[in-house]
């Protein structure tokens, strides 16, 4: 359905964030108060090869506008698209256990009501990572797979107790067969956001321990070996490790994410573990989940997978990406048709849900999303659809 109006809210302006998270965080050189529209490299950055707004720039009211209230009307008028429905079944291969987390509702009332919005918006199943092992794991499956056994699907988590003793990694081996035999079909997600995959930035950073220690080998030995894919969550969004400052790509409210100045891995370092990941273990299927961490370079994720079979992508709660580059976010997802699965990961709203097939489906421009910048549709064609959003799942995934 089509309909002309005025599209929501967004921005497109820079402006100076508070430091936030560690203590070097806190005291990073962030830039002082300036005249910042004379600076050279700012325009640069700023307005590119036009080298300034093309008006004059004096003082006014707006000066009093702060950034994170910052949320201009558009004026542009455009076609909009409403999708209520997904044009194909859908599974999305990546949710957490949303339901405990809903105000004022019992899980179990919270629960019901996703089911009826997944079958409104045409979700076949949802496939929960619960990031759970011991008892937590057993009342997921309790929760979910003795409830609706058609319309879920679990992975467990990973043991993090003790990872310096000798016995860990048959700790964690016994632990996931044990997961397994009550249902768990995958391992995620698996976080390494410079810290390690306890995320604790207590251990020394020879302490800690990532994807490729050879602590976990016997790990990802046995996923392969049960037939399991594991979803990997690896660094973050590059701006993370960029100076909360004038430059920042993204609005303040992603400042908690924010790891300049920290002693954790940082983003290029990070990187590099999943090829090593990949080559010490080819046998094993591993989801790179929030497209890799690598939606703003979309060539260098294409070297990966081309690199290592082994290796899948979801493309969840990264619509800023692709909706910002579309072409080459459609051209991406076309000729890795066969590697790249539907997730969302932003909970059990129905919107949400409507504006991920309005994003896929249609040719809409100038959208508002969850960035300051706009999204464009990138109108995938059918065959590429059903494979994002349930071929390559049924493929990939443990069934059985």
């Amino acid at each position: 359905m089509k309909e002309a109006g005025l599209l929501g809210l967004g921005a497109t302006v820079i402006g100076s964030l508070p430091a936030c998270g560690t203590k070097e965080a806190e005291t990073a050189q962030v830039p002082s108060a300036r005249e910042w529209t004379s600076d050279p490299e700012w325009l640069k950055v700023k307005y590119g090869e036009w080298s300034g707004p093309g008006v004059p720039v004096g003082p006014g009211p707006m000066d009093q506008v702060l950034l994170k209230d910052y949320a201009p009307r558009s004026s542009v008028i455009a076609p909009q698209t409403f999708i209520p429905k997904a044009k194909f079944p859908v599974i999305d291969i990546h949710l957490h256990h949303y339901p405990a987390q809903e105000k004022g509702k019992r899980p179990k009332e919270a629960l019901e009501e996703w089911i009826k919005t997944m079958d409104e918006v045409g979700i076949e199943k949802s496939v929960i990572l619960t990031v759970a092992t011991g008892s937590q794991f057993d009342m997921m499956v309790d929760f979910y797979l003795n409830s609706y056994p058609d319309r879920f699907q679990l992975f467990c988590g990973i043991e993090k107790k003790d990872i310096d003793k000798l016995d860990y990694p048959e700790r964690a081996v016994k632990e996931l067969e044990r997961c397994y035999s009550l249902g768990a079909r995958g391992v995620g997600e698996v976080t390494d956001k410079g810290y390690g995959i306890t995320g604790d930035p207590r251990l020394a950073p020879n302490e800690r321990m990532h994807f490729d220690d050879v602590r976990l080998d016997t790990f990802w030995r046995k996923c392969a070996e049960l037939n399991i894919p594991v979803n990997l969550h690896l660094a973050d969004h590059p701006s993370s490790w960029q100076p909360p400052d004038v430059y920042q790509e993204r609005t303040p409210i992603f400042q908690q994410f924010n790891q300049f100045g920290s002693d954790g891995v940082p983003y290029d370092e990070l990187l590099d573990y999943l090829p090593k990941l990949l080559t010490k273990h080819p046998d094993t299927t591993f989801i790179a989940c929030h497209l890799a961490n690598l939606g703003n370079d979309l060539a260098r994720l294409g070297q990966t997978l081309d690199a290592y079979p082994n290796l899948f992508l979801d493309i969840s709660a990264r619509d800023y990406e692709i909706g910002r580059q579309p072409r080459a976010a459609s051209k991406f997802l076309a000729q890795y048709s066969d590697r790249v699965m539907f997730g969302t990961d932003m909970g059990m709203d129905k919107g949400m849900y409507q504006g991920w097939w309005r994003l896929l489906e249609s040719a809409d421009e100038h959208m508002p999303g969850r960035s300051w910048w706009r999204y464009y549709g990138l109108e995938l064609p059918d065959e590429v659809l059903r494979k994002l959003y349930r071929e390559n799942a049924l493929k990939i995934l443990n069934w059985t």
